[in-house]
């Protein structure tokens, strides 16, 4: 499809697709600490408990890439 192949168009989706999504996760819960009232600790533990996926999501990525290396 328009000149590329199966694979570089999932690595694309993979890449920006899930990346725009978790900086749209991050906003999500910015949004759920503002209208909660959670103050400055309650917002830092939301995006510590609730983000702490994220980070193992992009962790997972960048082992990978060092296991991978020559």
């Amino acid at each position: 499809m328009f000149g590329y192949t199966e694979e570089q168009i999932a690595q694309f989706g993979l890449s920006f697709g899930v990346g725009a999504f978790m900086l749209y996760m991050v906003f999500i819960i910015f949004q759920l600490a503002r209208e909660s009232k959670a103050g400055r600790f309650g917002t830092f533990v939301l995006l510590v408990g609730l983000g702490f996926g994220l980070v193992g999501f992009a962790a997972k990525g960048v082992i990978q890439w060092l296991l991978n290396l020559p």
